[in-house]
C-alpha cells in the first residue's frame, strides 16, 4: 500500500513516517509537491493531507484531484486542529473521507490508517473482481449472440429452401428496418426508443418474420396465381405458426428481449393500422412499432419483387401504393418517414436484387 503525506511541518511529517514506516511511503511539504508526486506516482493509495500550507493549501489539493479522473482512486485523510471544525467539514465536501485531529494521537492515528488501508484492499479486490466479471459477462454476451445469430440463419434457411424467392426478400427487409430505424431516431418521438442495442435487435430478428411459412403447405405457399379464399386462410396462418415455434422453443419463458421483439415482429407485421389486418385485428398504436415497422416494410417489397402470382411493380407504382394506405393498413408517421428515405430504400432493392 502506497502512502503520500502531504505536510509543511517537518516535525508532524516526520513523526508521520516513523509511525508508517511499514508502508511505501511518499512526502511532500506543500500542495505543489502533492501535486507533483500524485502525478508521478500513478498508484498511490492514501494521502494524508495537511490544511494549512503555503503555495498550495490542502483545500486546492482536494479541489485539482477531484476534478480530475485520474486520481480519482486516491483515499484522502486531512489534518485539522482541534478548533478547525469548519475545515473539517469542508475538507469531506470536497472529497476526503476521514480526519485526523492535531496534535496528534499515534494511536488513534494508526488505527485510523489501518481501517483505511483495509477499506482500499477491499476496494482493489472488488474492483478486480468486476473486472473479471464483466469479461466473463462480456464474453458470455457475445457468446450468446453469436448463438442468436446462428440459430436465426439456420431457421432463415429452412425457410428459403422451401422459398427462393425468400433469399433476398429477408436481406432487403433486414437492411430497410435498420434504415428505418436509423432514421426514425433522429425524430424526437422515437430518439429515446430506438437505442443502438433495440436497432440491433430488430436488424436481427427482421429476417425472422416470415418463418411461420415453413408450415404452410407448398401447393399453397408456392402457388402461381392467387389464392383461393380457402387458401388464403390458411395462408394467414403463417404469423401464428411463427409465433407458436418460437414459444415451443421455450424462448418465452427465456424473457430474452430480442426474442419479445422477435415475437412482435413475427406475430404483428400483418395488423393494420385501422385494425382490419390479422392474426388479432389490433389498431394504431396497439399494434408494437416492429409489427408497424415490418408491415410497411415486407408489403413495399413484395410490390417491388417479382413472385410467381405477379410481376414487378416500379418503385413509384410502390410508393403510390404505400401513400395509398397511409393511415389504413399503415402508420402515417412510418409512411411519411418511407417517403423522406426512399432514395436509400431504392439503393438496398438494388443491392440484394434475386438474379438466379
Amino acid at each position: 500500500m502506497k502512502l503520500l503525506i502531504v505536510d509543511d511541518s517537518k516535525t508532524d511529517s516526520m513523526m508521520l513516517s516513523n509511525m508508517l514506516k511499514d508502508y511505501d511511503l511518499r512526502t511532500a511539504a506543500d500542495g505543489v509537491e502533492a501535486m507533483e508526486a500524485l502525478s508521478r506516482e500513478k498508484d498511490i493509495d492514501i494521502m494524508i493531507l495537511d490544511i494549512n500550507m503555503p503555495r498550495m493549501n490542502g483545500f486546492e489539493v482536494l479541489e485539482a484531484i477531484r476534478n480530475d479522473p485520474r486520481y480519482s482512486g486516491v483515499t484522502t485523510l486531512i489534518l485539522s486542529n482541534y478548533d478547525e471544525i469548519d475545515n473539517e467539514i469542508r475538507g469531506l465536501e470536497l472529497g476526503a473521507v476521514d480526519y485526523i485531529r492535531k496534535p496528534l494521537n499515534l494511536r488513534s492515528l494508526r488505527k485510523r490508517i489501518e481501517l483505511h488501508t483495509k477499506l482500499k484492499s477491499i476496494q482493489k479486490a472488488l474492483e478486480e473482481n468486476n473486472f473479471v466479471l464483466e469479461n466473463a459477462v462480456q464474453a458470455r454476451t457475445r457468446e450468446l449472440n453469436l448463438t442468436r445469430d446462428v440459430t436465426i440463419q439456420a431457421l432463415i434457411g429452412l425457410l428459403e429452401i422451401r422459398d427462393i424467392e425468400s433469399s433476398n426478400h429477408t436481406r432487403r427487409t433486414q437492411w430497410m428496418m435498420k434504415a428505418m430505424c436509423e432514421h426514425l431516431r433522429k425524430k424526437e418521438s422515437y430518439g429515446p426508443i430506438l437505442t443502438d442495442a433495440y436497432i440491433s435487435e430488430l436488424f436481427s430478428t427482421a429476417p425472422l418474420h416470415d418463418i411461420g411459412k415453413v408450415g404452410i403447405p407448398d401447393h399453397i405457399l408456392l402457388k402461381p396465381g392467387k389464392l383461393t379464399p380457402e387458401e388464403f386462410e390458411i395462408m394467414k396462418k403463417h404469423t401464428t405458426y411463427g409465433v407458436d415455434a418460437l414459444k415451443q422453443a421455450g424462448y418465452e419463458s427465456t424473457k430474452l428481449s430480442f426474442i419479445a421483439t422477435a415475437l412482435e415482429i413475427v406475430g404483428c407485421h400483418h395488423e393494420k393500422f385501422d385494425g382490419s389486418g390479422y392474426p388479432a385485428g389490433l389498431s394504431g398504436k396497439e399494434i408494437p412499432l416492429p409489427g408497424r415497422l415490418m408491415a410497411l416494410i415486407d408489403v413495399y417489397d413484395a410490390l417491388v419483387s417479382q413472385r410467381v402470382y405477379k410481376p414487378a411493380f416500379s418503385h413509384q407504382e410502390a410508393m403510390n401504393i404505400i401513400g395509398s394506405e397511409r393511415g389504413k393498413h399503415f402508420d402515417p408517421e412510418l409512411v411519411d418517414a418511407f417517403f423522406e428515405i426512399q432514395d436509400e430504400i431504392q439503393e438496398i432493392t438494388k443491392r440484394f436484387t434475386q438474379t438466379a
